[in-house]
């Protein structure tokens, strides 16, 4: 047996967490209509609902805050920022963004035209959103394998270039305003793209002159996976191979609060400098001024220090190991997971772990219901709901995936933590026969899954016997 290793950190200031009891809890399930995202954090024992935002800071960061210039034109705190993308990331180009939407919403209405195709290695909510949004149809050309939770594929996010021609060739390359590759891929179970497909894209996209943005939330997970799984990199600083990898786009969209170890903030990038002045325009429309862009200047001081932070070799060493401590004891308990574990989660397959629940019935958003009440754990639904609807006919997206993500916040809980977790899941697997479906109550007209309400089945209730109650949602 090898031997163990701590956490590369030791913590300096402690937050109380919330554990209230099982009546407690399902009192707070029903108020938020058993959708996680509408649940009270001070409810919360063990927030897994995202990584987003939830990072814990180091010292140096948050000393770094009390020297934020808020100049409101021309802050030294952004300076300090522009220095740390172009060092890092190669771009030529930045623009701050209050975070990775506002960077997907000025690119997509800069770059889409009605009745153009953005194809990308499977959808991401919001960036989806922002396409459609502008008039675009998004195209899912990724591997087959990253469809099927079971394969344990190494590069299970990587761009399928036959699928990739066989578009241009069916539309045309003028219809096409650029490739969207997510380094990893969030909706596949957190799964990386090899630098060999990231270089192949690429080079078969110059030669239609089509674009190619990365949505580079999780480019230093990514970056690690080829380090120990891409043959020639094994010996190579995780900061060279994050460089090399950003070298196969022309730009990229990011939302800081993931992969740069802040709470807020996010940037696009780019070396075309005639977009980079029209984006420049539509940041002051919608962000800020270009030299902060929805940011305070205390949090562009932290985000600069923890882009550097992020590609440290021990630091993401250990982010991977947490989330394989997670998985890993699930994949002993036969509980079914995506493989092979991703880089910022574990996603539980729902499908799998429920069979008695159609699609229609919500198994993953039931799931995630199930395990808030039994433990106060909060995860979160990536399936059905968050598919959504089909813009051309208004039936629900299908996706073969139907998964409940476990997603760990960077340098915020101990391994304990993850036994914890672990322990609630497997007794819930055991008794998975008494979880009900759900039927949705309400539901917004775009990305539903954030405040959407629900309520158990009527039916429901002859699956839950007195003995198992506590592990039902109803």
């Amino acid at each position: 047996m090898g031997r163990r290793t701590a956490e590369p950190y030791k913590i300096k200031s402690v937050e109380t967490l919330s554990m209230l009891s099982y009546e407690e809890r399902k009192e707070s399930l029903k108020r938020a209509g058993y959708n996680t995202f509408l649940i009270d954090s001070e409810d919360v024992y063990i927030d897994l609902l995202t990584d987003s935002g939830t990072t814990a800071m180091s010292d140096e960061q948050w000393g770094a805050l009390m020297t934020g210039d808020e100049a409101y034109a021309g802050s030294k705190s952004w300076k300090k920022l522009e220095k740390a993308v172009q060092e890092f990331y190669g771009y030529q180009f930045v623009l701050p963004t209050h975070q990775g939407r506002g960077a997907e919403n000025i690119l997509s209405q800069l770059k889409i035209k009605d009745g153009d195709y953005v194809p990308g290695n499977m959808y991401f909510t919001t960036t989806r959103a922002h396409q459609e949004m502008n008039g675009a149809k998004f195209v899912d050309i990724i591997i087959d394998e990253a469809h099927n939770p079971t394969i344990d594929h190494p590069f299970k996010g990587n761009i399928d270039l036959t699928k990739l021609q066989k578009l241009i060739d069916e539309v045309g390359a003028e219809k096409i305003p650029y490739v969207c590759l997510a380094v990893t891929v969030n909706l596949a179970g957190g799964q990386p793209v090899s630098m060999r497909n990231m270089k192949e894209v690429y080079e078969l996209c110059q030669t239609y002159q089509i674009d190619v943005f990365f949505d580079a939330t999780r480019c230093v997970e990514n970056a690690f996976f080829i380090k120990e799984r891409e043959e020639g990199y094994a010996e190579k600083p995780i900061a060279h191979i994050l460089k090399e990898m950003l070298s196969y786009s022309d730009g990229c969209t990011m939302s800081g609060k993931k992969d740069c170890l802040v709470n807020i903030g996010g940037f696009l990038a780019m070396n075309d400098e005639e977009l980079y002045i029209r984006s420049r325009e539509l940041v002051v429309v919608y962000e800020g001024m270009p030299s902060y862009g929805g940011m305070a200047g205390r949090d562009m001081e932290a985000m600069a220090i923890g882009i550097r932070e992020a590609v440290d070799d021990h630091y993401i060493e250990h982010r991977i190991g947490q989330v394989r401590h997670l998985g890993d004891q699930l994949i002993e308990a036969g509980v079914p997971i995506v493989l092979p574990i991703g880089g910022h989660a574990v996603f539980l397959d729902a499908k799998s772990f429920l069979p008695h629940l159609k699609q229609d019935e919500f198994p993953a958003q039931a799931l995630a219901a199930a395990l808030y009440l039994d433990s106060g754990v909060r995860s979160m639904e990536r399936g059905i709901i968050s598919a959504g609807r089909n813009i051309e006919t208004g039936e629900n997206n299908r996706p073969e995936l139907e998964l409940v993500r476990l997603t760990i916040p960077r340098r915020v809980y101990t391994n304990n933590h993850m036994d914890v977790v672990v322990d609630s899941i497997v007794d819930l697997f055991k008794k998975r026969d008494e979880i009900g479906g759900l039927k949705m109550d309400y539901e917004p007209p775009t990305l539903r899954f954030f405040n959407a309400r629900f309520s158990p089945l009527a039916t429901s209730n002859e699956l839950i016997s007195e003995q198992n109650k506590k592990v039902s949602i109803e």
